[in-house]
């Protein structure tokens, strides 16, 4: 699958990578990725379309009680395996790049 990926997704990308097989809110990963909810949602959400990621509700339980439902996101097997594609390729052709190789690095991807 051949995707043009910005760096806010690679971003997000990098964030699901940390934990792959575990469930992420919308809300720990905007604060892992700094990204605002107006950016990090429509990404969440083509992710999602493009079969990388599966969703879910929040089923409620006892620790739940009185807190409304949250959506939930974790990679497909798919998705695991485009990003860490998509992670291998990056480290590949950074090599020998300084300008963006520090880049990648403030960006929390090198």
């Amino acid at each position: 699958m051949k995707l043009k990926l910005s760096p806010q997704t690679l971003l997000i990308l990098e964030a699901f990578l940390d934990h792959p097989a575990d469930w992420k809110y919308g809300y720990d990963l905007s604060r892992s990725t700094g990204l605002k909810s107006g950016t990090l949602y429509p990404i969440l959400m083509r992710l999602a379309d493009r079969k990388l990621l599966e969703t879910a509700w929040e089923t409620s339980g006892p620790d739940n009680l009185g807190k409304p439902p949250r959506h939930m996101y974790r990679f497909t097997p798919e998705g695991m395996q485009f990003a860490r594609e998509q992670r291998q390729s990056r480290a590949a052709s950074s090599v020998g790049s300084p300008v963006l190789n520090e880049a990648q690095n403030l960006w929390g991807l090198g």
